[in-house]
């Protein structure tokens, strides 16, 4: 029996959280270009704030539209665990790029170099995630990019504890191990975020 729907999905929720992954890999470039090239550092950290600003709003945004939507795609507290699960990926790529310059740290070494290299990795399969989940969700290509996230994130547990272990087995002044192990922190926390996304898709994925 045909039945009626008296009021459309909101798809507009599709559209915001495809940006905001978007912004996350714009952010996670020019994190990726800040350490690997560091130069003009003042200017490429401020890209990064505009940056986080603009996840801001989208976040915001999808808050909003959940608030004053009636029927949502799927459940709210997915909505909301989504949308906060991706701004967090942006909070900790801005922070670590803003306490490299509030520090005035030295050259980034390879340690860092990789981890940034990880952060884009796992931006750009949660980006490829989110473009799959608008209209009909298919599950098993969902848990395929949910898997790919993970072995991302396995990578970033492996760099974060490399760059550890080379950073104490290192002797030197006390300030630049707590520096470099904050900002070392703030990376590999970016990274965990997009397991969390994962988490989040996966539910969403055997839900449906």
């Amino acid at each position: 029996m045909f039945k009626l729907r008296l009021l459309p999905r909101e798809n507009k929720f599709f559209i915001l959280f495809q940006q905001e992954a978007e912004n996350v890999v714009k952010m996670a470039r020019q994190l990726r270009e800040l350490v690997h090239v560091w130069e003009n550092v003042k200017e490429r950290v401020s890209i990064l704030n505009d940056l986080e600003r603009d996840g801001d709003a989208i976040t915001h945004e999808i808050m909003s539209l959940l608030y004053r939507t009636f029927i949502t795609p799927f459940d709210r507290e997915d909505i909301n665990a989504l949308a906060q699960s991706l701004d967090d990926i942006a909070d900790h790529i801005h922070c670590g790029a803003d306490i490299m310059f509030l520090y005035k740290v030295e050259r980034p070494n390879d340690r860092a170099k990789e981890l940034a290299d990880v952060v884009l990795q796992a931006a750009v399969e949660v980006e490829k995630a989110m473009s799959e989940i608008g209209g009909r969700i298919d599950q098993k290509q969902i848990y395929k990019r949910c898997v790919e996230i993970h072995r991302v994130e396995n990578l970033g547990d492996n760099a974060y504890r490399s760059a550890l272990a080379d950073l104490f087995a290192e002797p030197g002044d006390m300030s630049r191990i707590v520096k470099w192990r904050e900002i070392y922190g703030e990376m590999e926390s970016a990274i965990d975020s997009s397991e969390i996304v994962a988490n989040v898709l996966e539910g969403i994925a055997l839900k449906s």
